[in-house]
């Protein structure tokens, strides 16, 4: 299986939003967003923008659109897949697509930067980000990296956040290589992974591997989080709630079974997916999105507090200014039911 990085520099992100942005704004021209009143036909067209290339992590939408969701409920979707340096809020905000997928502190980070990105559902209640080590190095928690070595980006929330946390005290930090490579030739490496990716990767080559979840130190972000613009929510809320409750069913119906989402999947990533890695990476999805007690019927929740707590975190390790993000702004909660917005610590 041909190995791919899951994480795309933020600042080749921002940067690529600021040149179409600038580039749509001198040029005048503009783009009608899909599934505004007066699209014609009986089922409305809806472009859905990933952050990555399909994986597990998108499951729940490539799930609507195989199983009848969508259709159910008057949608015809597109799903774009994305890679390394995809625009997610520039596409978004020209309205090329309607809605995304991205993580929460993404989220913020957009927002600081200008975009009204809003989140809708969280599809993940715990982040897959974690540091994957080999079991001979002895390491069985984060203090005891000090003396590795590890593969990391550079500026990632989490990097910023383990070295305030002074785990990274005493760790030689060196460039993620985007492989599994230098784990597999240096027990005393570790590398940033996310958990239903690397690990499996590793012991198919035969390793015994220990993970260590960052979401277990408190940086936990919501991540595979469905987002829009906050002009499609003022102009047309009744198409978001209606995205909003069938995009919610298909990941409810991807933890449940994930069958047909992965063949829709798997036929979308043309970058060395294998069936075996897909259903991996779906059974370890199903502890993120559904940590106990939640139930299938909660899945997709959010609440105020932790978004509250990721926006302090992120100014705290200074990856945005203090008070250039309301933290209330960056979500919208009035899609989701009632019973379903309570706690998901």
């Amino acid at each position: 299986m041909k190995l791919i990085t899951k994480f795309p520099s933020k600042a080749v992100a921002f940067a690529s939003c600021a040149v179409v942005l600038v580039a749509a704004a001198l040029s005048g021209c503009s783009s009608k967003p899909a599934g505004l009143p007066g699209d014609e036909g009986s089922a409305r067209k809806v472009a859905v923008q990933l952050n990555w290339f399909a994986e597990s992590e998108h499951g729940g939408v490539y799930q609507a659109a195989a199983d009848g969701t969508y259709k159910e409920a008057g949608f015809d979707v597109e799903v774009r897949p994305g890679g390394a340096g995809t625009p997610v809020a520039a596409e978004v905000i020209l309205g090329r697509a309607d809605f995304a997928i991205t993580n929460a502190d993404d989220v913020v980070l957009f927002r600081a930067a200008g975009s009204d990105i809003v989140a809708l559902v969280a599809a993940m209640q715990n982040h897959p980000r974690c540091i994957l080590v080999r079991e001979e190095s002895g390491v069985k928690t984060f203090d005891d990296l000090k003396g590795m070595t590890l593969q990391r980006e550079e500026k990632g929330g989490f990097v910023e956040f383990l070295r305030k946390q002074g785990k990274l005290e005493g760790v030689k930090e060196v460039p993620y290589q985007g492989s599994i490579g230098a784990l597999a030739g240096n027990p005393k490496v570790a590398i940033q992974a996310y958990l239903f990716a690397e690990p499996y990767l590793a012991k198919g080559e035969g390793m015994q591997v220990k993970t260590l979840m960052v979401s277990d130190l408190g940086w936990n972000p919501y991540s595979s989080v469905l987002v829009t613009r906050g002009d499609l929510i003022r102009s047309n809320p009744e198409m978001v709630r209606k995205f909003v409750a069938a995009t919610r069913k298909g990941w409810q119906n991807y933890v449940t079974d994930p069958t047909l989402g992965n063949v829709q999947i798997l036929a979308a990533n043309q970058h060395g997916m294998t069936q075996d890695a897909l259903t991996y990476g779906a059974t370890e999805l199903v502890k993120l999105a559904m940590p106990e007690p939640m139930k299938v019927a909660d899945v997709g929740t959010m609440n105020a507090e932790r978004w509250q707590k990721l926006v302090t975190q992120m100014e705290e390790i200074n990856l945005i200014k203090p008070g250039s993000v309301r933290p209330e702004e960056c979500y919208d909660l009035s899609f989701l039911e009632p019973e379903s917005t309570g706690s998901s610590e």
